[in-house]
């Protein structure tokens, strides 16, 4: 471990419950959300990752997943990422470790998430979210960290007024254009990533698809969507009050933003979920702005989610969690391998290059795969909490971090 550093990684005595109970279910709605992507040569409406559906089920399934998923899940794993900056620098702060030792501690974990992200990107998955939360932790821990409480809610709500303007304005725009009009064409075609990534059956040549995208995505949803910024500052707050640790303290504050948040995210992912399933038919511009309201909306329901696991974790403390519950925190407290581990378990078995039987699913029959994937790490984390181990990504990570003499902790 660095001579800089008066502690190492955190110890499972230190862990609280709840952000552990988050990322774990936070988990499965990510593979149910990414696993769509996977559905390749096959109809789609071009502006969504959901082909078209096939059966009522299938219908049934996507809308499900449009109101209560997408777009909300990665707001919700960007706070919990924020929460874990501020826990992590407040641990050194408290041992004796300087505030540039442990800004540099933060900044190089940051940094080898940005690495991680890159290989996960290259070898298997175009939407990996380690490499936006990476980059954004790096520019975030170095303009936010050192400021005050004030000054993170003063810039999280610029943000989001930002994110919620710019939401306006494109419907707006959307709405005033005439029908049948030449500016009423599609304004962006997103498949052709799916067909040239995971369509594609040429490993390489669906390698480099998947970096280019990846390079696109890590700055527009690590930075220019806002979204994720936002949960982040807000994130490092609820942390530095320890929010998630004694919810005791916040009942009135967890409630009131999982009833909000949960609401505003399932109000705008459910007129999207009505647009997609043919029930509300809108113009191709105009699903196209729902997009947006999807993502303005998902930072609500992201923090909602949060809030809710806030209150289950304060529910449960002193209960006994049984197999499945103990098994879902193993699961978040080894987040990044289960992630990693996601990846291993899709896309050699769904794209093109691999087995191809993304070409052969649909929307209902790929959610229950997401779901079993999802089982598969449970069961795998379970394992591994009761032999005492960490994840095996978790023990490369703190090793690059930490340096040589960091060891993973009960």
């Amino acid at each position: 471990m660095s001579r800089h550093l008066a502690r190492g990684p955190v110890r499972g005595v230190e862990r609280a419950l709840a952000p552990d109970l988050a990322r774990g279910f936070m988990l499965l709605l990510i593979v149910v959300a990414n696993t769509p992507w996977y559905l390749w040569g096959r109809d789609s409406d071009r502006l969504s990752a959901h082909p078209e559906a096939e059966s009522f089920i299938d219908q049934v399934t996507q809308g499900i997943i449009v109101t209560t998923v997408d777009l909300r899940v990665y707001p919700m794993f960007a706070f919990l990422f924020g929460y874990g900056i501020a826990m992590l620098y407040q641990r050194q702060i408290a041992a004796g470790t300087t505030e540039k030792d442990a800004r540099v501690l933060l900044q190089k974990r940051n940094l080898w998430l940005l690495v991680f992200g890159f290989v996960h990107a290259l070898l298997l998955w175009f939407g990996d979210i380690l490499g936006a939360y990476g980059l954004a932790g790096l520019l975030l821990v170095w303009l936010f960290l050192r400021r005050r409480d004030g000054t993170l809610i003063v810039w999280s709500a610029i943000g989001a007024g930002l994110l919620l303007a710019l939401t306006l304005l494109t419907v707006a725009s959307v709405s005033a254009i005439p029908e049948g009009s030449e500016g009423a064409e599609q304004p962006f075609d997103i498949y052709f990533i799916i067909e040239a990534a995971n369509g594609e059956s040429n490993y390489f040549a669906s390698a480099l698809t998947r970096v280019g995208f990846w390079l696109f995505l890590i700055f527009f949803q690590g930075i220019f969507s806002l979204a994720v910024p936002i949960a982040i500052l807000l994130g490092i707050w609820a942390g530095r009050r320890r929010i998630l640790e004694e919810p005791a303290e916040y009942l009135v504050l967890l409630r009131n933003v999982a009833i909000a948040g949960i609401t505003i995210g399932w109000l705008g992912g459910g007129a999207r979920a009505l647009a997609k399933v043919g029930i509300w038919e809108v113009s191709d511009p105009m699903m196209f702005a729902f997009e947006q309201v999807q993502l303005a909306t998902g930072l609500a329901g992201g923090v909602g989610y949060v809030a809710l696991f806030g209150l289950v974790g304060y529910w449960l403390r002193g209960r006994t969690l049984g197999i499945f519950g103990t098994g879902i925190v193993a699961v978040g407290k080894r987040s990044l391998s289960c992630y990693l581990a996601q990846s291993v378990l899709c896309a050699p078995i769904l794209a093109a290059w691999g087995l191809g039987l993304g070409q052969h699913m649909y929307s209902a029959n790929m959610a229950l795969y997401a779901i079993a994937v999802w089982l598969i790490t449970v069961v795998g984390a379970y394992i591994l909490e009761k032999r005492n181990q960490r994840g095996p990504a978790e023990v490369v990570l703190r090793r690059l971090t930490y340096g040589k003499e960091a060891r993973p902790s009960a």
